[in-house]
Parts: structure tokens; sequence; C-alpha cells
């Protein structure tokens, strides 16, 4: 791993005699292949005048011959596969459909109406869900209420499913099984003959005032480029060959909504808040770029659109490190292939949005639920934002990845999957680097992970005891 290759001592240290200036070693870094593959995730002309109901026509009808081969796989060849147009009261079937959960506790529109005109608000909710909760499966033409066995707490709004059961005399579909689209086909990697790293880091959060955080920044850019530790510490900084920033660039503070509904007078000569962290943003990554390669991805509370698929920042924001050419700014969900390792993942938006309107809490299990369900966002648009595709859906996985990761996340956690077709998946969340100085390395031979994390000096702390620290 990487702190092995860091802590090699055929090199000299700190306290050694420094060398003359022919004698310093050289450490050339990796150059991987990298191929983009995120086109799927621009969007060309935007409209916005057609209906939300195009994209879930074409995310039923482009998974519902997937997920009728999986049931015939786990329920027989000879398993009847029905319409809800077609039941039959008491007839055990298979049937192919998009899950709609009706929550009471589901916010609306009337809770952004009560700050205009002072009426009582909703209370502000980390879960969403309750014991009234009601589950339906509907399909192009009906819908039916489920029940039996199937968990709706953890379900959520917009997961296409096949369900096997029988219609009861009341109209209501007993479910007794149920199966997902899980893990598309996988290319297979490619083996590497040395190890090679890719370095993951999220909620960067410029524009706070957490000094702590900015110093654990700068020794996160001082270790990707070498000019941080000793000969051992550069020879492993050597092997990162690629840098990738996964969204919330900026922190939420930068984001001032008072200045919309503010008289003019009173914002004629203030300056956004982003600016300046857009400034020093530009700051930090011409640092980077002039070492190594750098994908940014953008995230909910950077500069450009809000609803998914993300676009690109337009690199006219960075001046001075975008005419390097080793700045990639990328979309949001992000794809890519570097020395044969696909990699796919958000910003964190969608692993969000499913903890809230389900049961489940732990970002790693919603990560792997999402593989599972061959979807990215099932929520969207729901109660997730995106643009109203109407030919296809983009967020359909049709080729699996080999890292599949969602940023931002409270904690660092990772995890191998294997798929039924000996898919090997490691999933990956990346924690907040401003509350956690935090990040991760992939190593692309392995394809194991490890956190890199870097502690500053520390306020509560006596002074005897407190210090810098880089462990990994």
């Amino acid at each position: 791993m990487f702190s092995d290759l860091s802590a090699q001592k055929d090199v000299s240290s700190l306290l050694c005699r420094p060398a003359g200036e022919d004698q310093g070693p050289v450490f050339e870094r990796v150059s991987p292949a990298y191929i983009p593959c995120s086109d799927r995730y621009k969007v060309g002309d935007r409209s916005f005048s057609r209906q939300y109901a195009h994209i879930y026509a074409a995310r039923l009808m482009q998974m519902r011959s997937l997920l009728t081969e999986r049931a015939q796989q786990k329920w027989g060849s000879d398993v009847l596969v029905r319409n809800l147009c077609d039941l039959q009261t008491g007839e055990q079937c298979c049937i192919v459909g998009t899950l709609f959960k009706r929550m009471e506790l589901q916010p609306s529109i009337l809770k952004e109406i009560s700050e205009e005109h002072n009426l009582l608000p909703q209370p502000a909710r980390a879960k969403c869900i309750s014991e009234t909760d009601e589950l339906i499966l509907e399909d192009e033409l009906q819908r039916i209420k489920l029940e039996g066995k199937i968990d709706k707490d953890k379900c959520v709004t917009g997961s296409v499913i096949a369900i096997y059961g029988a219609e009861r005399n009341d109209g209501k579909f007993t479910v007794e099984d149920f199966c997902t689209a899980d893990l598309p086909l996988q290319t297979a990697r490619p083996a590497l003959s040395s190890d090679r790293f890719v370095l993951l880091a999220s909620g960067l959060g410029l524009g706070s005032s957490d000094a702590d955080s900015m110093l654990g920044l700068q020794l996160l850019v001082d270790m990707v480029t070498g000019q941080l530790g000793d000969q051992g510490e550069q020879n492993g900084a050597a092997t990162i060959s690629r840098v990738l920033i996964a969204g919330n660039l900026l922190s939420q503070c930068t984001q001032d909504k008072d200045t919309a509904t503010k008289p003019k007078y009173l914002t004629k000569k203030t300056q956004a808040g982003s600016v300046d962290a857009i400034r020093l943003l530009d700051e930090l990554l011409l640092q980077l770029v002039a070492s190594v390669p750098v994908d940014v991805m953008p995230g909910q509370y950077d500069p450009t659109n809000f609803t998914l698929p993300q676009q690109p920042l337009h690199r006219c924001m960075f001046p001075l490190s975008s005419v390097y050419p080793t700045l990639k700014l990328v979309s949001n969900p992000y794809q890519a292939n570097i020395d044969g390792v696909r990699f796919l993942g958000t910003s964190g938006q969608n692993v969000c949005d499913i903890e809230k309107y389900s049961s489940m809490s732990s970002h790693l299990e919603i990560l792997e639920e999402t593989l599972r369900l061959r979807h990215l966002a099932p929520t969207a648009p729901d109660t997730l934002g995106c643009y109203p595709f109407y030919k296809n859906d983009p967020f359909i996985l049709e080729e699996c990845p080999h890292v599949y990761f969602s940023s931002n996340a409270p904690s660092f956690e990772s995890k191998l999957v294997k798929g039924p077709d000996g898919q090997e998946v490691l999933l990956v969340t990346v924690p907040k680097f401003s509350s956690t100085q935090t990040a991760c390395l992939v190593n692309l031979r392995t394809l194991q992970c490890e956190p890199v994390t870097f502690s500053a000096f520390s306020a509560g702390e006596d002074d005897e005891e407190s210090e810098m620290n880089i462990s990994h």
C-alpha cells in the first residue's frame, strides 16, 4: 500500500546530511492512460418544457428486459411475467414496475410558500419515513398497492424492481419475493506491474473560517506535489498518478440567499462570498496541476447548475490553473477509465437524498443498494432535482465500474462487492475534508483503498501535546 512505499528506508531521511546539487534523486511521476467517459452526462440544448413522466417511462422501458431475465434466473424460466392490466386474482406471477412510496412526511412546496406568507412551516426532519407510508408499484398503465415480504422503509421512489406473488381479493398485491437488476457486466481489469494510486478528496469547504481545515488542505497539496516529508514520502507521492476532487469545493456559508431579497442599494458594493473562495481554489489547483493531472467535479454548493447531471465548472473561473492541460473540469456524475480501471461516482447528492427518504443510514450501504438497483439516482426527479430527459435515462448503469464512490460522506468507508458473474467493485465513501481532514488513496493494481489523514494543531489540547501529524 501507499504507507509501505512512503516508509521505505533505503533513501535518506530528513535527519541526514543534505545532498549536493547534483546528487538529489529525481522521482518520476507515473503517467496513466486516461479516457474520459462522462459524455452521457453532458446536456446540450436544454429544454425544461417537457414533463418528468418521460424519464420514468424511459427508465422502465430500458430496465424491463433486464429485470425479466433476472426474474427468470431467480424463479425459473417458466415463471409467469404479467403486466398490471393482465393480473388475475390469486394467480402466482411476476411483475416488473417502478416503485412509488407515498409518504406523509415528505416535504411539499407549502414549506417554501410559508416563508413568504408567514404560515406555520413544516419542521425540518433528518428522516421523512413513518409507519403510515405505503408502497405502490406502477407500470405504463396502472398501479397496485404492495404488501408482504418487502421492506417499505428501505425502498425509495423510482426504483425499478421485479416482484413475485399474487393479487388478493381486496386489490392489493402480496409480495413473496423480489429482485433487482443487480450488477451489469464488467470489463476485465488489466494487470499492472507496479502500484499506482488515485487520490480522492471532497468537501474542501473553501470560504469558511476554519483555519485548521486550510492548514490540512495545504499539507495535502504539499504531500501530493512532493514538497512534504523525506525522500521516502516523496517516492510514495510519485506513485500518485491522478487527483480527483469530488464536489463541494466551496463552503455552504458562501451561499448567501439573502442577497436576492435585499434592496439593490444595500448590495451595490458588496462582493459574493464565493468570489474569494474561487480565487483561493484557483491558487490551490495551480500548485496541484503543475505536478499531477487533476479532475475537478462540481457539488451542491459550487457555482454550476443545481440539477443532476451537474455540468463542469467554467474554465474562466480559474485563470491561473486553466492554462495547464492537466486540469480537467468534469461533470457530476463522473466516469472515466484510468489505466483500464473504470471509475464512477457522484458528489453525494444522490446518497444523501436516499438516506433522508429511507431507513438506511450508512452511505456505504446506500452506495451498494444503488449498485444492485443498477441506477445512480433512483429518487430523481421525485425528491432530487434532475434534467427532464425523455429519450433515455443516463443514470442507468450500462457497464459495471471497478471503483464506485460517493463523496462528501461523514466518514471514510470502503468495501469490495462481488457480483453474480464474477464482477468485483470497490465501494468508497469519500469523507468531507473540511471536517475530517481525510482523503482516500485507491491502488489501481490491487483495488485496495486506504485513508490519508492530516491532523493539525488542536486549540483544545495543551501546547506540549499539540502536533501536526500525517497518517496513512
